[in-house]
């Protein structure tokens, strides 16, 4: 019997692009997106309400998940009298921390409204319930960029 040859056919090289160019294509993907209303009522929705952009473009295994992560986390802290921050010009870590409770949306505005958090911290629990609510309001701001992302079309 006569031995076949192994034979393989070389795969083909793409192109190297040059940084020049990769960004001219991204420059040429983001005009090809048109702003559209959903596109600005989503982050909006999505910062006030954990997980509701996601839910607006039936992603609802998603919004779920992050609605619960969010909402747990930010609850956790409180029960852990963590602390809420205000706006204020003074420290630039309370300012940090201030930026990050702000992210968490309407339950930011609950919390300053029913005055949760306002304790003084002398536990280390709640200091830990200080970060859980920081945290909490970052995903959240994560989650509303990622909703936005999905209205623009840049993310399936």
């Amino acid at each position: 019997m006569a031995e076949a040859e192994n034979t393989q056919v070389p795969a083909p090289v793409a192109p190297e692009i040059t940084a020049d160019e990769k960004r001219a294509q991204m420059r040429e993907a983001a005009l090809a997106r048109p702003l559209t209303p959903l596109a600005v009522i989503t982050p909006i929705l999505a910062w006030l309400v954990p997980g509701a952009g996601h839910f607006l473009h039936k992603k609802w295994w998603r919004g779920l998940m992050l609605m619960a992560s969010v909402v747990s986390m930010f609850t956790l802290g409180i029960l852990m009298q963590g602390k809420v921050y205000e706006f204020n010009t003074g420290d630039i870590l309370d300012m940090l921390g201030f930026v990050g409770d702000v992210g968490a949306g309407s339950l930011y505005i609950l919390a300053r409204m029913f005055d949760w958090g306002q304790g003084a911290i002398h536990l280390a629990t709640a200091d830990y319930g200080t970060k859980y609510i920081i945290v909490a309001g970052l995903l959240n701001v994560i989650a509303a960029v990622d909703a936005y992302d999905i209205a623009i079309g840049k993310k399936p």
